[in-house]
């Protein structure tokens, strides 16, 4: 009898077990004062703390002023609480548009918005969106969703949580809640997409709007460009001064010159590589980077 039961109690836990693993780990506790940076799990509902997010000085981000200050005065009124967009930072790469989204996040918090976080969700993590606006709709707190180098293939359905996630459904965006995404690419999808979609249709230009209707949710929409040599060289003229890294200024130019020939382009990241290169080779550490 003793041992019917023993094996009963072990049937049990078999089962205990078996029906776990099927409802996956419980949600985690979502701590908001642990970080002011979270990344989005969606396995367990988490908002996992970066204790050392990746990002550089608002003042060192050069050639792209303009877009800079919309950005700054958008994301300033939403942390005071008042209206503002859902932004797309679109256009040539390397120009600074994902480190110009942390670096405003952080100087607006520097001038005593604490209360503003940034959770970055990756791009395969798109179609939770639903799961992680129903976290973060009773939070005290502002937030700014953040995607890097967002864009979407062919036959992927995950454009449609996002547009939902904007402004669409019946709940709707929550008001605590903004979201910032970069692309190279204007309307997040290939040309090649919209152009297939428009030419299997029955009416193409239905086709072409349903696709090309994501990016309209965007109400701020900010162009990156390429930059000029004088940017070039401006950026330059801004991480050597601020790492006191001390080359003469025409050797400094005609090495960064050099530098972005090999490169194939000019650009705001090109500029940052040879910064490492060249502190690099005069063994002078590049402190917060």
């Amino acid at each position: 009898m003793a041992k019917r039961i023993d094996d009963l109690i072990l049937e049990v836990r078999r089962l205990a077990d078996a029906v776990e693993r099927i409802a996956g780990p419980a949600p985690a506790e979502n701590d908001w004062q642990s970080a002011d940076c979270f990344v989005w799990s969606p396995e367990r509902r988490h908002l996992q703390p970066v204790p050392r997010p990746n990002r550089v000085a608002l003042t060192l981000i050069r050639g792209v002023d303009h877009v800079r200050d919309i950005l700054h005065e958008n994301t300033l009124r939403f942390a005071e609480g008042f209206a503002a967009n859902n932004v797309l930072l679109w256009g040539a790469r390397g120009m600074g548009k994902s480190s110009l989204v942390k670096a405003v996040h952080a100087d607006i918090r520097s001038a005593g918005h604490d209360r503003l976080k940034l959770v970055e969700v990756h791009r395969e993590d798109i179609d939770t969106l639903p799961q992680l606006l129903d976290v973060l709709k009773g939070a005290r707190y502002r937030v700014i969703l953040f995607c890097d180098d967002l864009s979407f293939d062919h036959d992927d359905t995950a454009y449609k949580s996002l547009k939902a996630a904007l402004d669409g459904g019946i709940e709707g965006r929550p008001d605590n809640v903004l979201f910032y995404a970069t692309s190279n690419r204007r309307h997040l999808l290939p040309r090649h997409m919209m152009e297939n979609e428009q030419s299997t249709a029955i009416n193409p230009s239905e086709a072409v709007e349903e696709k090309v209707s994501l990016s309209d949710r965007f109400g701020l929409w900010l162009g990156f460009h390429k930059c000029s040599q004088d940017d070039y060289l401006a950026m330059i003229d801004g991480y050597a001064d601020h790492f006191d890294l001390g080359l003469e200024r025409a050797q400094l130019h005609h090495e960064a010159l050099e530098w972005a020939t090999t490169r194939g382009g000019r650009s705001g990241r090109v500029a940052w590589q040879y910064i490492q290169d060249l502190a690099g080779r005069l063994r002078k550490p590049l402190p917060g980077a």
